[in-house]
């Protein structure tokens, strides 16, 4: 008996405590589960948003989202950026932003989830990045999104953080692609069904094949007769050509939206720039003819509207103006005819224009009737877009392609470009001209002067094109991860700075950069020339005292690069040792403690010049390193140099001359002041000892002359003398 109690004891034990386990297992799992979902940033973000009495689906669909209701009214999508176009930042590291859309197509919110931008820009914050994002709050996503680096009034246009273009123009277009693809997959923006990015390369013939182009042509003789039927005539008895089968009208006709067709027909940067010209839901006509009618005409000149051909859908007749007309100069599709007329027109998505459905081009003929009147004739060019370019309902939405990013970038800046690259086609020209410029001091000074206020007004503080030891480190770390051209292809002017600089380390070393299209250098060495001007003694120090502390430039340099390989955080506190974003990029508008510091560099450099960069400029190291490879040494010497004369070394603005007369590759800024003073037959010690030894050998040229003329005049009065006599 008291076994048997014994053992139901037992039993309920082992059952309480087997109920108690399952409810702490249940508990656990139910907390587990509620703290992954508040760890789901897209909830999160999506309930900061709308509230927390929303419901937030998994993500679904092709590309994903999820879908946000308020009870059973369905109010909005979020979605990650990531997940939807692969954004990638600067170097190529991922980043993530959570967008909420709304049923209108305007992007609710916005929020960076993850993103390494900060180490990517010279001393970016997070709240700088978290600041700009927050601009596209009320995004139409059909409407093209402009990042300008300054303030503009101008309607969906963003301003770019300081110092951080790039990072603006990269995040911007993670945004905005991300959710137009949303957008386009739910149905919220029209022309859903319309692939716009499928493509294939194509001739003119497999083109006309598929029906991509629709070929129309009249001749003289069916033209007059569609004419005379309304009692017209085109051309006065006796006065067109004899041959009636004439070709009259010649024309081709596409919808050149989907990149399969305009491309092909356009070329890859005549199409991308118009299609970077269309808003969301603009369409692309292209029109080209060879007969003997124009399709074009004259009146459109004035009238601004195209009086020889319109577009009809259905009962709607949608006029072609002169300010959607592009005249394109050529077809580039190989097999191409020689077309007369090419046009492209753009149809405006408020016309209420369907490319995916049935639509036909009017080509409208006028002539006079007999009795003063006019005769029309209608030839219609009916179009229906092949199936290849039209997407079904289960098939997946085509994702819009980031390939012309930097493209439309570029085309935005084409002035800014072609002004930086006449500056630097002007300072190749120094370099390859030095001797001659060198040998005429005025010149000289006025090209180094006004170079000098040109990298820092216009390369500097309009540009902002300050190269940095950032570039580099950036650089490095996308060749250690995912490379690709495009995203440094974003900043069209630091990109060409770079190659240019590439080119000059090559053949002339680092100095071409530091001493003339550095804009903090640049500013170092006017504001010295003010202190000379202004009289303040300038400090030289002993040149072994020198030599000493220029090292610590690499120093700072291996320091950064190493901590750029791990600790970013780090890094980035590190590169504020460079005062170019404080100085050039924010134009001191900025926290006290950087205008502080970068004001203290500059009241060095008045003292002595180009104290930055001799020594602490990271970004100098980081140019001298591969700089010791440079092919040309145009920098001349004499053995005099550093023997019987130290005054090149002396004057040096860099001191980068050793007292043996040495210049150092490393240290030389190549400024051409050393050649100025080695042209100089005024200065160079050797010049001017053999300019004395000309003087003096003319000198007693001329006095050998006067003697030699002195005795023959002597000669000359003594023999007349004597004659004299003997006359007498």
């Amino acid at each position: 008996m008291i076994g048997l109690i014994s053992n139901r004891s037992t039993a309920r034990s082992l059952s309480i405590l087997f109920i108690f386990g399952w409810v702490a297992i249940a508990s656990t799992a139910a907390n587990s589960d509620e703290q992954q979902r508040e760890a789901d940033p897209l909830l999160s973000f999506a309930r900061a948003l709308y509230g927390k009495d929303i419901a937030v689906s998994e993500p679904w669909g092709t590309p994903p989202s999820r879908e946000v209701r308020r009870g059973s009214k369905r109010i909005g999508y979020v979605l990650s950026s990531q997940a939807v176009v692969a954004s990638k930042g600067y170097s190529g590291h991922p980043f993530d932003i959570a967008v909420a859309l709304g049923l209108d197509a305007k992007i609710s919110g916005a929020s960076i989830i993850s993103h390494q931008e900060p180490i990517l820009e010279i001393g970016v914050s997070d709240e700088d990045l978290r600041a700009f994002v927050q601009q596209y709050v009320g995004h139409d996503v059909r409407v093209p999104a402009r990042v300008e680096r300054r303030p503009l009034n101008a309607a969906e246009s963003y301003t770019a953080v300081s110092g951080a273009t790039v990072s603006s123009v990269v995040l911007s277009d993670a945004i905005v692609r991300s959710a137009r693809a949303v957008a386009r997959a739910r149905n919220l923006i029209a022309s859903s069904r319309l692939l716009m990015d499928v493509y294939r390369p194509g001739d003119w013939a497999s083109l006309l094949d598929d029906n991509s182009v629709v070929h129309h042509k009249a001749t003289l003789g069916e033209a007059e007769a569609a004419l005379a039927a309304t009692g017209g005539r085109y051309f006065p008895a006796g006065l067109g050509p004899d041959d009636q089968n004439v070709s009259f009208l010649d024309l081709y006709v596409a919808l050149a939206t989907p990149a399969g067709i305009g491309r092909n027909l356009l070329g890859e940067k005549v199409y991308a720039r118009a299609v970077a010209a269309l808003t969301e839901g603009d369409q692309l006509l292209f029109v080209a003819g060879r007969g003997l009618y124009s399709f074009k005409g004259t009146a459109y000149v004035r009238s601004g509207v195209f009086d020889r051909i319109q577009l009809v859908q259905g009962s709607q007749t949608i006029q072609l103006t002169k300010e959607n007309h592009k005249r394109v100069e050529r077809v580039v599709a190989d097999g191409s005819p020689d077309l007369r007329e090419i046009a492209l027109f753009r149809v405006p998505r408020d016309t209420g224009f369907d490319p995916t459905a049935k639509w036909r081009l009017d080509v409208l003929v006028s002539a006079r009737a007999g009795d003063n009147r006019k005769a029309k004739a209608s030839f219609p060019i009916r179009y229906e877009l092949p199936a290849a370019y039209l997407k079904t309902a289960v098939a997946p939405v085509p994702l819009p392609s980031s390939d012309a990013l930097w493209q439309s970038v570029w085309l935005d800046r084409a002035v800014d470009i072609g002004v930086l690259i006449l500056a630097l086609i002007v300072m190749a020209a120094v370099l390859f001209f030095q001797d001659s410029l060198a040998r005429h001091r005025r010149a000289y000074t006025w090209v180094r002067n006004g170079f000098l206020v040109f990298t820092l007004v216009w390369v500097g503080w309009y540009a902002g094109a300050q190269l940095s030891v950032l570039n580099v480190l950036t650089f490095t770390t996308a060749l250690r991860s995912e490379f690709r051209w495009d995203f440094f292809l974003l900043d069209p002017l630091i990109f060409i700075l770079w190659g240019f600089v590439a080119v000059a380390l090559l053949f002339w070393g680092r100095g071409v950069f530091c001493g003339w299209l550095c804009p903090f250098g640049a500013l170092q060495e006017l504001s010295n020339k003010l202190a000379r001007f202004a009289r303040i003694p300038q400090v030289r120090l002993p040149f072994a005292v020198h030599e000493r502390i220029w090292p610590l430039k690499y120093v700072l340099f291996v320091g950064l690069f190493g901590a750029s390989l791990g600790q970013m955080g780090l890094a980035q506190l590190g590169i504020e040792i460079e005062p170019f974003k404080t100085a050039i990029v924010l134009g001191f508008v900025r926290e006290w403690p950087f205008v502080l510091y970068a004001m203290l560099l500059l009241f060095a450099g008045l003292f002595i010049e180009r104290f930055f960069c001799r020594y602490l400029c990271p970004l100098g190291a980081a140019l001298a390193l591969p700089a010791r490879i440079h092919m040309f040494d145009w920098l001349k010497r004499r053995w005099q140099c550093g023997l019987q004369c130290h005054i090149c070394d002396h004057k040096c603005p860099v001191q980068a001359i050793h007292p043996d007369g040495r210049i150092n590759p490393n240290e030389c800024i190549h400024c051409l002041h050393c050649q100025v003073l080695y042209s100089d037959d005024t200065v160079c010690p050797p010049l001017v000892e053999r300019t004395k030894r000309k003087e003096s050998k003319l000198t007693r040229s001329l006095v050998k002359r006067f003697e030699t003329a002195e005795r023959k005049g002597e000669e000359s009065d003594a023999a007349n003398e004597t004659s004299a006599k003997k006359e007498r």
